[in-house]
């Protein structure tokens, strides 16, 4: 069925999530240097950006989700390959310092919110997150961010599964390998998110 992408996408019921955009992820002190390099070959801070930018002049929420820990790992998990790698970098990722910070293409504004986890891989489970969007009457969840193949893939199922509609930015979107992360859109994402581009997510916010 045909999507109505400026009723899906009204101001009023539409927040933009990034996922992960932030410095010590892809930005200036990357510790993926391939995801790194896929965003940059995909353009995805600049269109992210863009995203941002058009969520704000529209009135739609701007909702940056991000990846912390304490300088103990206290309440962090290691029960995963991905994370246990992660552990053993000590004083990555530590709360309050730059690697958190979000990208600056991203023009980070006192408007925005940031909702930080400390534990896991995706955005909603132990956190905020999924309140705070529906104190703010949000319906619509326009998805940007990292990795397709593991935290955007996260945060989409669990959207969807919470009754969120979602728009998947797929320009605004990188995984490693690249190959892999577009079939992951191609046979996964499709079939739970309206796949959109920048500039179809920017005509409907003009």
């Amino acid at each position: 069925m045909p999507v109505d992408l400026r009723e899906m996408l009204d101001p009023g019921h539409a927040a933009v999530l990034t996922m992960e955009l932030q410095r010590g992820v892809i930005g200036d002190r990357a510790t993926i240097p391939d995801l790194a390099v896929a965003v940059d070959k995909a353009g995805v801070l600049a269109n992210a950006g863009r995203i941002c930018g058009a969520a704000r002049a529209a009135g739609a929420r701007v909702v940056h989700c991000t990846a912390q820990f304490r300088p103990d790992r206290a309440g962090a998990s290691e029960n995963s390959p991905m994370l246990r790698n992660l552990a053993k970098a000590p004083g990555n990722m530590l709360a309050g310092s730059p690697d958190v910070e979000v990208v600056p293409e991203l023009d980070q504004q006192p408007s925005d919110l940031v909702v930080p986890r400390h534990h896991g891989l995706t955005p909603f489970p132990g956190t905020e997150l999924d309140q705070i969007l529906r104190n703010l009457g949000v319906t619509t969840i326009v998805a940007t961010g990292v990795s397709v193949n593991i935290g955007v893939l996260g945060m989409v199922l669990v959207a969807v599964d919470l009754g969120y509609r979602v728009a998947l930015v797929t320009d605004a979107v990188a995984g490693v390998p690249p190959e892999y992360a577009d079939a992951v859109i191609a046979n996964t994402l499709r079939l739970l998110a309206t796949c959109v581009t920048t500039d179809q997510v920017v005509d409907a916010w003009s």
